[in-house]
């Protein structure tokens, strides 16, 4: 059902852009279908079972084949990886008739399966030359089945798998065996990515692969902001030569400008003005300038709640507000609450989250109410 309505709202956009109906109508066909469609989906329970029952299938099948893998020989463990690969993509194949969301579900977790059967066969054949392999073979696997399926799950697998190579590629290259040596070009280019996927909804083209980034983007934004300040701080840059920077950095920046291109066109210049925030940011934390760097942080959530209520999408709108909290609040324990006494600290603290959550949450309100109605 998410392919079918991927579909419909793509053509939707493209009738638009070609000038066949106009937007009022495309709007009105738009309402109608969010009304008369919800019976036809999902709902969330069953998405969540669906999810929940993946993911114990999954853990099940390892946790078998792990309990009996000492007693296997050689060929009935590449055998026992070769049908757990296959199994589900089978089961999912049969089903996809019957119900696309267990099709789905189904077809995820032989992706999922196909990283530990590459991981099993390396342990099989002693295959240990180059690690990052294994996950660029993963990375290929997922990118097939997103080409065979066209499923959203598919394309999330990528974008989780797709990074998650380049950097282990980049540990590799680096020779570093601990974080401090050039962590800067990893995280930085991770909190890129998660913009390049939060911004890929958008209001008039919105469909499951979309929405898929979108959650993606939302959930790892403020942690990959942390790890930018955190482990950007620790960075001395001695382990890569020039010209090596040069290619990680290039990666680091251009994948997720190309993400943001691909899916938003020639909206993607916000994207491009989000690169030297997130630059100097790594800048600052590099030569320790706490107090810059924390308003650098709150500029940043600004900026994006601007972003959310410009592009009318609410979600923007809340995780900015929620990284100008968290930002206020590390401000507070680091550089406030140390030069307070204990009673003082302690009433500053109930007084900021008292005062402070409840004019964050009236703004919020405000600006998500805003969206919606430029939205309707």
């Amino acid at each position: 059902m998410h392919g079918v309505q991927g579909g419909w709202e793509r053509a939707l956009g493209q009738w638009v852009e070609a000038g066949l109906i106009d937007l009022p109508t495309a709007e009105r066909i738009r309402g109608y279908e969010a009304e008369h469609g919800r019976s036809r989906g999902l709902r969330w329970p069953v998405r969540l079972a669906l999810a929940l029952g993946a993911l114990l299938l999954g853990a099940g099948v390892l946790l078998f084949v792990s309990a009996h893998w000492e007693r296997l020989s050689p060929a009935a463990r590449f055998l026992v990886v070769l049908t757990m690969v296959a199994l589900f993509h089978i089961a999912g194949g049969a089903s996809a008739a019957r119900f696309h969301g267990l099709a789905v579900a189904l077809h995820a977790v032989g992706t999922v399966a196909l990283g530990a059967g590459i991981a099993l066969v390396a342990q099989i054949f002693n295959l240990a030359e180059h690690w990052p392999r294994g996950l660029m073979l993963w990375t290929l696997g997922a990118v097939a089945g997103r080409l065979l399926l066209r499923d959203s799950s598919q394309l999330a697998l990528v974008a989780v798998l797709l990074p998650a190579w380049l950097a282990a590629e980049w540990i590799d290259a680096t020779g570093f065996g601990r974080l401090e040596h050039n962590a800067w070009v990893v995280t930085d280019g991770l909190l890129l990515l998660a913009l390049s996927y939060l911004t890929a909804r958008a209001r008039d083209r919105d469909t499951a692969a979309r929405t898929a980034l979108g959650w993606l983007g939302g959930l790892a934004l403020l942690p990959c902001a942390f790890g930018a300040v955190l482990l950007g701080a620790w960075g001395d840059g001695a382990a890569a030569t020039p010209g090596l920077r040069a290619v990680g950095w290039l990666v680091a920046i251009g994948l997720p400008l190309g993400v943001a291109l691909w899916f938003r066109g020639a909206a993607a210049w916000m994207n491009a003005v989000a690169v030297p925030w997130v630059l100097v940011l790594s800048t600052l934390s590099r030569h320790h300038k706490d107090p810059i760097v924390y308003a650098w942080c709150a500029l940043g959530a600004i900026g994006l709640v601007a972003w959310g209520v410009r592009e009318v999408r609410r979600e923007r709108v809340n995780l900015g507000v929620a990284g100008f909290a968290i930002t206020v609040l590390f401000f507070y324990f680091s550089n406030v609450m140390d030069k307070l006494g204990r009673s003082a600290s302690l009433v500053g603290l109930g007084l900021l989250f008292l005062a402070g959550g409840w004019a964050l949450e009236r703004v919020r309100r405000r600006l998500v109410a805003r969206t919606v109605a430029v939205s309707t």
